[in-house]
Parts: structure tokens; sequence; C-alpha cells
């Protein structure tokens, strides 16, 4: 079979304005970007939003390093309702420069089930990562810069909370010194690199509904504090308005399509391990407003971006799924179940076995929110039809959920239709939604409830400088926002080698930072780092490019 970028190379895309006529926008709701990429102008309101528009959340289980193709299923599972002549769109993240040039890969799906123009996408795309990127980093000069010329705001160069980000996985930048060479280069303090997608600037960027909302967000961002110990926001330097320039065509979301021509919108990309995970609030909207079916997804598994799709991003949008897609694949169950990673190929149904459990509580989790569950076996070469016939039966007889094997890779939206057939039906169910927390619980309750009801765990456990900052923000009136737990997603626990289901255990966060403009808290548990590093293969070694300017080794 070819490369995913070879399939990516060898197809005929449509030119992007037949995708706009497909979804019914104008010409003066769309800006070209080349030929085959468009932004779309961010005019969406909830009221133009029709009440009889599906939306479909896909999640997973507790992936291998490889990944499950969450995005793959999410693809073709639209195409399949393309096919099924249903309106629909694909709404997505866009990849990160990190992971593309490391170990997990790109965004855009694999097989026959991808978005294209895939080098683009993966690659520099529109250049919204770069704004968000230099709108990041152009506050933290600007922060330096205040204090260089007279620090009229008595900001303590201690207590600055902003870091400087950078869209690549760099790990000798995580802890820096600047400020060296002499009173004309600033106060040497220490400070450190964030990956871009962990940056607030890209879970404002997903969550604001206009580009006046945004300024507003990036206004309240807390970026140090006084000698006082005293918050100093954007606001009290005055730069929001700046900042928002800097965004002023990265808030716009983009419109691409698949390789079967289904619409897809692709806009921002936070990381939903150390942020929330979740595709732009504007881009729902504009796919909700232009297609009754509207399938996206939130990074890694259901304790993680499914938990925060619900628990963040639901209130804002003041939608909840009409369905959820709970994405298993039979490599990484019997990783769950105990296998040797280098030997998930072999057949083994006792570690199948051992590692539905995970299924289990993944399943549950998304059950607890009220909707409609379905499974999707996301089927590999390697599968025996013994190990998929037990799954099948596990699911539809232990679980009591419906289940569905699909083969998007190899068969693009052909391999979704029986999914499809199902989401229809789920999604004309009626259901009673509802909340692992509310937000008037205390910061450690809904830490404690997301740890019990959906990690399985026994409760948090804070450090002394956690607990610290856990009064601070309390006392700043922020206690009632929502929690975002950055975490493994190798693990229900905050250990990465504790797979399975795990019971009796308790989740360590050693620290706790407030999102002030974006609107929650990210609680850092365990082991998790803000900016990862390149493997010891990254996959960058294997890219290259001729004089024509084809691309290799993409994927």
């Amino acid at each position: 079979m070819k490369t995913d970028i070879e399939i990516s190379q060898s197809t005929d895309m449509l030119p992007i304005t037949q995708i706009a006529q497909k979804l019914g926008l104008s010409d003066s709701q769309f800006e070209l970007y080349g030929n085959y990429k468009a932004k779309v102008n961010t005019n969406f309101n909830n009221n133009e939003i029709s009440s009889d528009a599906k939306l479909i959340l896909v999640t997973s289980i507790n992936p291998t390093r490889a990944g499950e193709g969450k995005t793959t299923v999410t693809v073709g599972l639209g195409d399949a309702l393309h096919r099924l002549n249903q309106s629909v769109a694909i709404a997505l993240r866009e990849p990160s420069l990190g992971p593309v040039m490391g170990l997990k890969g790109g965004a855009t799906g694999g097989g026959y089930a991808q978005v294209v123009p895939m080098e683009d996408i993966n690659l520099h795309f529109t250049g919204d990562f770069h704004a968000i990127t230099e709108t990041h980093d152009t506050l933290a000069a600007l922060i330096d810069n205040h204090i260089q010329h007279g620090n009229q705001l008595n900001i303590d160069p201690r207590r600055i909370v902003w870091k400087r980000v950078l869209d690549v996985n760099d790990r000798e930048l995580r802890q820096t010194i600047v400020g060296l060479g002499g009173t004309t280069s600033g106060e040497p303090r220490q400070d450190g690199f964030d990956i871009t997608v962990a940056s607030e600037i890209m879970a404002i960027l997903c969550l604001a509904t206009d580009l006046e909302n945004l300024k507003n967000k990036i206004s309240q961002i807390i970026v140090a504090y006084t000698y006082e110990n005293q918050p100093v926001t954007v606001a009290d330097l005055g730069v929001q308005g700046a900042l928002a320039v800097l965004m002023k065509d990265a808030i716009k979301p983009n419109l691409v399509q698949t390789l079967e021509h289904t619409p897809a919108f692709i806009h921002g990309g936070p990381f939903a391990n150390i942020a929330h995970g979740c595709n732009s609030l504007l881009a729902l909207k504009a796919a909700m407003a232009t297609a009754k079916y509207t399938i996206t997804e939130a990074g890694f598994g259901s304790d993680l971006g499914g938990e925060k799709f619900m628990d963040i991003l639901t209130p804002k949008l003041n939608k909840k799924p009409d369905a959820v897609v709970v994405v298993a694949t039979i490599r990484a169950l019997k990783l769950n179940g105990g296998d040797d990673p280098t030997n998930l190929a072999t057949e083994n149904l006792a570690s199948l076995m051992a590692g539905a459990v995970n299924l289990k509580r993944h399943v549950n989790n998304m059950k607890q929110f009220g909707q409609p569950v379905v499974v999707a076996i996301n089927r590999f070469d390697t599968d025996t039809l013994a190990e998929i016939n037990w799954l099948k039966q596990y699911v539809n007889e232990t679980l009591k959920t419906p289940v569905s094997v699909v083969n998007c890779f190899a068969d693009g939206g052909a391999g979704a239709i029986d999914l499809a057939q199902q989401i229809i039906e789920l999604s004309q169910q009626d259901y009673q939604s509802a909340n692992i927390y509310v937000a008037n619980d205390s910061i450690e309750t809904k830490m404690n409830h997301i740890v019990q009801k959906i990690y399985g765990g026994n409760k948090v456990t804070l450090t002394a400088s956690a607990k610290k900052q856990m009064k601070r923000i309390e006392r700043l009136g922020y206690g009632q926002l929502p929690i975002c737990m950055a975490k493994t997603q190798y693990s229900f626990s905050d250990n990465a080698k504790l797979l399975g289901a795990p019971t009796d255990f308790d989740i360590n966060v050693k620290e706790l930072q407030l999102k002030a403009g974006a609107g929650f808290i990210v609680a850092i548990t365990g082991n998790i780092l803000t900016m990862p590093g390149l493997p010891s293969h990254p996959a960058a070694l294997d890219m290259d490019i001729n004089n024509q300017g084809t691309i290799t080794g993409l994927f």
C-alpha cells in the first residue's frame, strides 16, 4: 500500500470554492489561501445553528505511542456520512510541528481517510501557529521591556509566570536564563519555554467567540505578580489591542477537504495531555451552521480530551454531543492487558481479554455524561478474526454498547458505512445530559471528582506549592473555573506505566496554573512536561524534498 503522503499527492483535489459551495457559503464568507485552502469569516452565531444540527464527538481509549487512528476514524466517518448523502462537515485541530518532526506524526488522518493538502496542513498551513507563537512571545518581550523602562507596575521579576513558546519539541529550552549581557540587555532571571500548543493564547483562540471576545480574553491574562503579590494582567500593560492585531487572521477557521471531498474545518491545536485538547468554538459553530452532521474529535482518550470537551468546551458552546464514538484498537487493548509492546502484531487473546477493562472504563466515562455511545474498532491488518469477534461480543454483551468494525485506513469512507448508519440512528435519540462537577465546587473537589469518576482513582494529593497556588487562585476569585488536568495520555493514573484500568491510586498535583484569560485552571500532574523532547529517532531524519518540491518521508 502507498504511504500516506503518496496517497495524498496522487489525489485530485477540488477547488476550495467548490467545497465552500457545498456548505452554502457565499463568496463574502471565505477568503482564498491558494486553490485548496480558505479562511472562513467568523460571523456564525448560535442562532444560525439549526435545531436539528447533530454534533458527534470522537474520543478513544488509552493509546500506544503511535496513536490509535482517532483522526482517521473521524475523517472516515465524515466521508461515510457524505457517501450516504448526508450534509456533513468535519472539525479537527491543526497539527503541531513538535510531533510532526518527532514521533507521533501529524494530525491529518491516514491511508485513504485523510484531509488534504496533507503537506500544507502538517507544516505551516495558513500560519495560525506562527501567529500564536509571535503573539505569545511579543507579550513576553513587552513584559521585560516594561521592567527595563521603569517598571511602573512594580512587577517582581521573580514572579513573572509568562514563559516563551516555540512550536518545536526542544528539551534544552525547558529552563533558561534571560537578560544576560549587562544593563542594556534586561534584568537576568530564570525563564523557560513551553511548546506553542500549551500557550494560553492557543486556548483563547479556541474558546473565543469573535475578535472582540478574543481581545477581552487576552486582556484578562495574568502575566506576573507584583512585589506585593498582586496580579498583573495584559490589561494593566495596555497591550491587548496590539496582541489582538497579530491574531486578526488566525482567529478565522480554515476550510479544506478530505480525499473524498468532504468539507473539513481545521482550526486551533491545543494538546489534550497538557492543554484542553479541542479545536475551536468558531470552527464548530461554522460546521454546525453549514451542515447537519458535525464530526469532531478531542485529543487522546476520554480521560483527557473527552472529559475536557464535556467540562470545558461544551458549556461555552451551549451544545452537548448527540453521540460519542469511542475508538478502540486491538493492539492498544493488548498493550493495556500486559502484552509485550514489540509483539502487538501477534494474536494474543489473553492480553486482549485482560486489557478490555481499559475500554470498559472509557465507555463508562462517556456514558456518565448521558450521551449515546458507540465503540468503533479501528481495524489493523494484523488483527485476527478471533480477536475481532471476541471484542465485538465483549462490547455488545458485557458493555451493552453498540459496536462497529471500521477500516477507513484501507477503504476510506466505505470502511465506516456501518458506523455512519449507527451514528444516524443514535444521534436521533433523546438523552439526559449530566456533569461530573459543578462550577461552585471547590478546586480540590472538582479535581477529586475527575480523579474518582473519570480516572477510577482515590483523590488528588497536592504539593505544598500547589496548595499555596490553590489558595491564591481562590483568594483572587477564580475558584469557580473548570479544571484542565495535565496528565500522561498512556494511563488513567499519572504514571504512564500503570496500564489497563488501575484502582487505588492518587493523582499527584505538583502545580496549579491559573489561565484567567482562557477561563480554566491547569493542574500539572506527575511527570508531565509542557515542553516535550524529541525521540532518539525523530521523524525529521526520514524527511526530504527534491528540486521539484516533492516531499518524501512526511508519513
